[in-house]
């Protein structure tokens, strides 16, 4: 009876430890996910007009695949930036332009995947499109990639300006051959944004929002979009011409990890 008893007793030790183990797991799994402070908000509760084509959701970017943390193709921005970006449409609406995002609230996991993105040396699957003259060793120190991004904080955002009515875009096509970012309009990937000089995140001195080669109707289209957002408090980066920040910024200095989707949003009551 002794040894059954022991025996017993260590079955029943090997079974809790399991339950225990197991449990642990479950509860590891059902870790919440992160969620965006209340003021965060989809920026189609501002503004139903704006159209969104949101990269980092496609395989079209210079990772050359979804981008980890986009769940959804969603821009998500603080409140404040999300109707400052309202107004500037109510502006460019009967002018006969839209604007177009293409990123918004960026997760720092995202953020984090470019980073191992380019210290890999061995993927350059994208560069003929987005990085043609860039070494990408020097992606870092040419401060084309950062560990961290102003994006994540919720008050930066990447757009562009839409001649209305809009022409549908087609979707990129994983291993089509790829043109230069700053070949001319026609022969670049098509984007239904006014010609800019430079497609969207094409890591290039071209992209400078006042690089003096820019001239005539594309030099005119950037400064649209600067001149009407700089109205309204937002702030340009000079390297890129579609990137701006609203200021004065909710976060200055928080950078957040929510993914990007609706779950992520506190619904208001």
């Amino acid at each position: 009876m002794t040894r059954l008893t022991t025996a017993v007793r260590g079955l029943v030790t090997a079974l809790a430890a399991l339950l225990a183990v197991s449990a642990a797991s479950a509860t590891a799994t059902a870790t919440p996910e992160p969620k965006a402070p209340e003021d965060f908000v989809a920026l189609r509760s501002a503004d139903r007009t704006i159209i969104q084509e949101i990269r980092y959701f496609t395989p079209h970017n210079f990772v050359g695949e979804r981008v980890d943390g986009y769940r959804e193709p969603l821009c998500i921005l603080t409140r404040p930036a999300a109707e400052a970006l309202h107004e500037a449409q109510r502006q460019l609406l009967p002018q006969g332009y839209s604007l177009k995002v293409y990123d918004c609230y960026r997760p720092q996991r995202a953020v984090d995947h470019f980073v191992r993105w380019a210290e890999d040396l061995d993927d350059q699957s994208m560069k003929d499109e987005f990085y043609p003259n860039v070494d990408k060793t020097r992606l870092f120190e040419d401060g084309y990639i950062a560990e961290k991004s102003g994006h994540s904080r919720g008050s930066t955002m990447d757009l562009t300006i839409v001649k209305l009515p809009a022409k549908p875009t087609r979707p990129y096509v994983p291993g089509e051959p790829l043109v230069p970012c700053f070949a001319p309009q026609g022969e670049r990937f098509p984007d239904n944004s006014v010609d800019m000089g430079t497609g969207y995140d094409c890591f290039d001195t071209l992209s400078h929002t006042l690089d003096p080669r820019i001239q005539g109707e594309q030099r005119a289209n950037r400064l649209l979009l600067k001149d009407t957002l700089e109205n309204l408090g937002f702030v340009n980066l000079a390297e890129e011409w579609w990137h701006f920040t609203f200021k004065p910024e909710a976060y200055p200095d928080t950078y957040f990890d929510f993914p990007v989707s609706a779950r992520s949003l506190v619904m208001s009551h």
